[in-house]
């Protein structure tokens, strides 16, 4: 299972593993697939360690309405009412490469909607975040990873001073279409 996340530097192509951790992959999958990834941004930005993305945007109709909270600091998970949901750590899914998906979290079994990708490994961050998938197209040299961990942040806050987000996303073989 994959998916592609179109962003403003390029394209990322992403292997989920969704037989290792079903519960976060099947979150990151529904929301992709009802569109709250589009158009949101990677609001955190830190060179040599990652990129952090998944705080939905709002509906860029206005006239359309939506049941969840918005903003960087929002994580709505679609399990507990837009809550968060427990950890899946596994010891062979690590935080070892560059490339690596992760969940991002306020603390333990407090996962929602935000994730990140790491430029680098950070074993510091194994048994603490659940690795859910890894880039297979888009981290090779010259890349939209490059592009990405080359934009210019604000300093203290680490947030990127161009426009950096999530445009569209295309799911390749969706196994939640073929749910009643």
């Amino acid at each position: 299972m994959s998916v592609t996340l179109n962003t403003t530097h390029g394209a990322l192509k992403i292997e989920l593993f969704c037989s290792a951790v079903q519960t976060t992959a099947y979150n990151f999958l529904a929301l992709c697939a009802s569109g709250r990834y589009d158009h949101s941004p990677f609001h955190r930005l830190i060179p040599g360690f990652m990129i952090q993305g998944g705080s939905p945007a709002p509906p860029s109709d206005s006239s359309q309405t939506f049941d969840y909270p918005t903003g960087t600091k929002a994580s709505p998970s679609i399990y507990n009412d837009n809550g968060t949901f427990a950890d899946e750590v596994r010891p062979a899914l690590r935080h070892n490469a560059r490339g690596v998906l992760s969940m991002a979290n306020k603390g333990p079994d407090m996962n929602g909607s935000q994730f990140f990708v790491l430029f680098a490994a950070a074993p510091h961050l194994d048994a603490k975040n659940t690795v859910f998938g890894k880039v297979i197209e888009g981290q090779e040299e010259g890349g939209t990873l490059d592009a990405m961990e080359r934009v210019a942040t604000d300093g203290k806050k680490a947030r990127p001073v161009e426009k950096c987000e999530i445009e569209s996303v295309v799911i390749h073989a969706n196994p939640l279409a073929d749910e009643g």
